[in-house]
């Protein structure tokens, strides 16, 4: 059963008002919150009680643009990746406060299986959107990865597409173009899919009511989602004005994923980002495509975020458990508040995924999934990583005060 607890003292952010509203107190009962005070409290019965002492409360965060590890090591059997996913998965929670994720592409349905795994409730883990397989042509993005499965023709991706629902995935992945890390035929201003397997694909979808999220990095690719009724649009490298006008009008979410063209050698600015780099090791001719491509990159973003257009975090980089905390920062490098960037991680992440009423915010009525950082990341986003708390449906899953 979801436990009840109260947490006291607290500096609450709740992701709804700007700002911070101090010496607050939330109730929570049956892994929900249920009130919302000023003060502190003493006994309250058989609830647990916890001082924050000052510490600030907020929602859990989220990463909507994930993979699981890749690539797959020489002779690791699916089992193993299986299980190395669900470890990530879980590290990315209690390590970071990653509460939920949506996957973007992962092989042999793991992310399918390990939503199913920590929606049981009896492992730690976050709450798992799943994509299965990434859907792309023959010679399409991200090979390399496994995750991807290659279609062609209109009735090739309507088998593939019918076969991820049968996976039971919660969304459908289509690579519309290349990318940015990848071989010199993989190239982000290149669009892969013809109009006759794009309008099949986004017309099955459509047809059984299952959400579309399209990875489109250039101008062309991301207007053709956007027609055909997108429900994300992930990375746009390169628009233009038109992409920024259709945006701002549409119900589409953009999810710009920062970090895979800004986090290169020459780019890095602190310490995560540099030890980030050193562990990664990412090939030099991969980094000067990124460095060819963060300018652009960033103007872009800041234009869609100027124009009002609705805006979730995603990273699409790993390990998980450093992965959202880094494309925060990039957000706020590119000109992002850190309130606006902690909406996309928190209450607009959640609404991008369908669950904006039950969580992503702290207010009386929704799911307790929680975090506590010891100083204000309204001041300093970096402070997120002062992590305390992680509190999933009410209990606390990880504590490092």
């Amino acid at each position: 059963m979801p436990a009840s607890l109260v947490l006291t003292n607290a500096n609450l952010i709740d992701c709804v008002n700007p700002g911070v509203a101090g010496d607050a107190t939330v109730v929570i009962e049956d892994g929900r919150i249920v009130e919302i005070g000023a003060g502190r409290v003493g006994s309250t019965g058989s609830l647990e009680v916890i001082d924050l002492a000052g510490a600030f409360l907020l929602p859990g965060l989220w990463d909507v643009h994930i993979h699981p590890e890749y690539p797959v090591p020489p002779g690791m059997t699916v089992a193993q990746e299986t299980a190395n996913f669900g470890r990530t998965l879980s590290l990315a929670m209690t390590e970071a406060g990653v509460t939920g994720v949506r996957c973007a592409g992962a092989a042999h349905f793991m992310d399918v299986a390990w939503k199913r795994v920590f929606d049981a409730g009896d492992v730690v883990g976050p709450r798992v959107f799943a994509s299965g397989y990434f859907l792309t042509t023959t010679g399409g993005h991200f090979l390399t990865s496994g995750q991807a499965r290659e279609c062609d023709g209109p009735y090739g991706f309507v088998q593939a597409i019918r076969e991820q629902m049968k996976g039971g995935v919660d969304h459908i992945k289509l690579n519309l173009t290349g990318g940015i890390m990848g071989p010199d035929w993989d190239r982000h201003w290149h669009s892969f899919l013809l109009e006759e397997e794009l309008s099949a694909a986004f017309a099955i979808c459509r047809q059984r009511e299952f959400p579309v999220m399209a990875h489109a990095a250039n101008p062309d690719a991301v207007k053709s989602a956007l027609r055909l009724g997108a429900h994300s649009v992930e990375h746009g490298y390169i628009m233009d004005e038109q992409c920024i006008g259709t945006l701002a009008e549409s119900p589409t979410w953009y999810v710009p994923t920062l970090a895979i063209s800004h986090l290169t050698e020459g780019q890095a600015q602190n310490e995560y980002e540099k030890r980030w780099l050193a562990e990664r090791n990412i090939a030099m001719e991969l980094q000067c495509r990124a460095d060819a491509a963060a300018d652009e990159h960033a103007h872009w973003f800041k234009r869609a975020l100027d124009s009002g257009a609705k805006m979730a975090l995603g990273s699409d980089i790993r390990p998980l458990k450093d992965a959202a905390l880094l494309e925060m920062g990039l957000w706020v490098r590119d000109g992002a508040t850190t309130w606006q960037t902690l909406q996309a991680a928190t209450c607009h992440a959640a609404e991008l995924c369908g669950v904006g009423s039950k969580l992503g915010t702290v207010e009386a009525g929704k799911l307790a999934d929680l975090i506590v950082v010891g100083d204000n990341p309204l001041e300093d986003i970096s402070n997120l990583r002062q992590l305390q708390l992680v509190i999933k449906d009410g209990r606390v899953v990880s504590d490092k005060r």
